[in-house]
């Protein structure tokens, strides 16, 4: 079980849209038109054995084992089995946040918009794409295959998550400003948006549990231009994953900015 420190670790930071604290050293590889956003066959089967048989059970049990994990209000999902939708989150866990979305979605597949390192490491990287990561494109000439990937999925009728805060701060318990530029994905397809806030909660003795809190739908607003639709979707889905901050009562890391 995760203990609760009376000596709360400080992590000093400059920008809270740019900086990272992932542990994990990674090379990213440069994602251009030679990755292959589709993989075939192969992909197809990898994503039957790691994805179904591996990944959502182990999964399920890791995060009720360490964290005594618990979803509220999933029932909001009720009514869209049927379509795919987008579904942000905030970025504090680097074991729970690959697996949390097929949880709050289950029985929907999840495929989750990622940074090049999730594709990059020399056995994990090879996994993942078949566990549902889309790596962002880096160049124009990739644009084309990351973006039928992502039509690939919404068509299919599955969920596309986005950690919109794109960098990982462990057990942040308030939601960092974040852009509205993923936020296009909805407006372009428009197609619901549910998000979901982690929080972390007092257990007896020194013990925490992990909280999630669903909310929506949320859908674009079509009488908005373009830019207006994108930065009132992400307004709203902010606004609600900020409430549900309130629910945190536990400090694991506390953060400061470096020039307070």
């Amino acid at each position: 079980m995760k203990n609760v420190s009376s000596d709360i670790p400080v992590i000093y930071y400059d920008n809270e849209l740019e900086d990272e604290f992932s542990k994990a050293v990674i090379t990213p590889r440069i994602i251009d038109e030679r990755y292959d956003y589709d993989g075939g066959l192969p992909r197809r089967i990898g994503r039957l054995f790691f994805y179904y048989i591996i990944a959502r059970p182990v999964g399920y049990l890791a995060l009720k084992i360490i964290y005594r994990h618990k979803i509220i209000n999933r029932k909001c999902l009720k009514g869209y089995r049927d379509t795919g939708f987008f579904l942000y989150g905030n970025h504090t866990n680097a074991l729970a946040d690959p697996v949390i979305p097929s949880m709050i979605t289950f029985p929907k597949d999840v495929y989750i918009i990622a940074h090049a390192n999730n594709v990059s490491m020399p056995v994990l990287g090879r996994i993942n794409p078949s566990l549902g990561a889309i790596p962002l494109p880096d160049t124009k000439t990739a644009v084309k295959g990351f973006t039928k990937a992502v039509e690939r999925a919404i068509e299919g009728r599955s969920c596309v998550t986005i950690y919109p805060e794109a960098h990982i701060w462990p057990y942040y318990t308030d939601i960092r400003n974040f852009k509205d530029a993923s936020f296009r994905y909805p407006v372009k397809y428009d197609k619901p948006v549910f998000c979901f806030t982690n929080t972390y909660q007092k257990r007896r003795g020194k013990h925490i549990r992990m909280v999630t809190y669903v909310e929506g739908p949320f859908f674009p607003d079509n009488t908005l231009s373009i830019k207006d639709r994108k930065k009132d979707l992400r307004d709203r889905v902010y606004d609600a994953m900020k409430k549900n901050t309130s629910h945190n009562n536990v400090i694991l890391v506390k953060y400061e900015r470096r020039d307070k």
